[in-house]
């Protein structure tokens, strides 16, 4: 069996809460490019920036776990109403050091694509947030954002 070696992505993500493995946790994050030409190729990428919010939602309650029903039904009735045009949802395992100690739990993530100019989206996403918190007794919700390079 591989020896899982955690390591940091952008947003804060670890490897090794997705069940991947690296063989080289010193490898560097981009791909060595041998020639100018595909340098340049990688400068001709189509797409547009967009703004990408990840947001992780824990499952552990204090009386009880939050189900996949749940939580398919909070995304259906709070998120897709403010984000219509679509989303990504993810299952994983997820731990933190909470406010009573270590946390392991199933987590779900959402993941958020939208265009720089939607000037609604960081109150909608702050509404989920703490709509999410609410509804189902959670510390928090961890939100990660970035800039990435869009295309259809």
């Amino acid at each position: 069996m591989p020896k899982i070696l955690p390591r940091l992505l952008a947003g804060g993500a670890l490897i090794a809460t997705l069940g991947l493995t690296t063989a080289n946790a010193s490898a560097p994050a981009s791909p060595q490019l041998t020639s100018g030409n595909e340098t340049a190729a990688l400068d001709r990428s189509p797409g547009t920036t967009f703004l990408r919010t990840e947001l992780y939602f824990g499952s552990q309650k204090p009386k009880g776990q939050v189900t996949p029903a749940q939580f398919d039904w909070f995304v259906d009735r709070v998120v897709t109403p403010r984000f219509p045009d679509g989303l990504t949802q993810l299952t994983g395992k997820g731990q933190f050091l909470g406010t009573t100690g270590p946390i392991e739990e199933k987590s779900f993530v959402l993941i958020l694509l939208y265009p720089v100019s939607d000037s609604a989206a960081n109150l909608e996403i702050e509404e989920i947030r703490k709509s999410y918190r609410h509804l189902f007794q959670q510390e928090s919700v961890l939100r990660a954002d970035s800039r990435d390079l869009v295309s259809f």
